[in-house]
């Protein structure tokens, strides 16, 4: 198994999920300024805007994470603020970023979807990256599987299925699957960026279902989702849609809950995000295109 531990600076560990997170994130911000750059923003406000940001994402997908897990924390207030211990949810970190970057953007003087669009190659390279930090860590996995599942149907090299063998059981390497999904949608999204058609914020929609689309097929299969108890026909629902990827396993859910918080929240993203663009273009707002992106008074 490989030693979730890189080095020690004297006491201190320093943690490859760290150095991973690190290196997509800096990732992404050199597609970022290298995108804005083609529009004359200086890299000095895309690196403002993450050492806004960063911080953002980290409060944002703890207390997304803590909300929906509260009886776990209601009697150790304490345990909150020690993200260390696990504990942080990738919608959560979005939603902080995002209001993070709406305030910023609109002090700055530039509109908000315009710069986003810039931005989503970006976070879905760090997304894609970062998932790997779940594969050195042996978490965030699917359900049980054979080795020959990993190995015949897979195809699998041997140091990816050493290392879904977690405690006598192997495991559906279901951070892999999320990678790939986002390395498919990073193509897409560097294809799109530059098509003429595409309106200001259209491209930041399009990542998002996107994403949101492979994270509802991915988050059925794993077996450590935040859910809750919810009407049976809103569970059989979501089932029902997941169900084209049925081969791979429904993963398990806690004892009496029934909804994967992040497949609904999915789901409903997909939906908000297509009338976004659907209801804009029936309108005919007035909206620039992405490829006309200028400073705002």
């Amino acid at each position: 198994m490989l030693n979730p531990v890189a080095f020690s600076v004297g006491p201190i560990p320093v943690h490859w999920y760290g150095i991973i997170i690190g290196i997509g994130a800096l990732l992404g911000l050199m597609l970022v300024i290298r995108e804005g750059r083609r529009f004359g923003i200086g890299k000095e406000f895309f690196y403002d805007l993450v050492l806004i940001g960063f911080p953002s994402a980290i409060v944002g997908a703890r207390i997304y994470y803590v909300a929906f897990e509260w009886d776990s924390y209601k009697n150790n207030l304490a345990e909150i603020f020690m993200i260390w211990h696990g504990g942080i949810a990738i919608y959560g970190a979005l939603i902080g970023a995002v209001i993070a970057a709406v305030i910023y953007t609109k002090r700055k003087g530039y509109n908000f979807w315009r710069i986003a669009d810039i931005c989503a190659p970006g976070l879905i390279t760090g997304q894609m990256i970062g998932r790997w930090g779940n594969f050195v860590n042996q978490e965030a996995h699917g359900g049980p599987v054979s080795q020959e599942f990993l190995d015949s149907k897979l195809q699998l090299p041997s140091f990816l299925v050493k290392q879904m063998y977690i405690d006598g059981q192997y495991y559906h390497p279901t951070f892999l699957y999320e990678s790939l999904w986002s390395l498919a949608g990073l193509i897409l999204l560097l294809f799109l960026r530059r098509r003429h058609f595409l309106k200001a914020g259209e491209l930041f929609m399009g990542y998002f279902i996107w994403y949101s689309i492979g994270r509802f097929y991915v988050e059925g299969v794993r077996t450590d989702s935040l859910s809750f108890a919810g009407p049976e026909w809103l569970a059989a629902l979501l089932k029902a849609l997941w169900s084209p990827v049925s081969f791979l396993g429904w993963g398990t859910m806690k004892a009496g809950e029934n909804i994967r918080t992040s497949q609904l929240l999915a789901i409903l993203i997909v939906l908000v995000a297509a009338a976004f663009i659907t209801v804009r273009r029936i309108r005919k707002t007035a909206v620039p295109y992405s490829s006309d992106i200028k400073r705002e008074a």
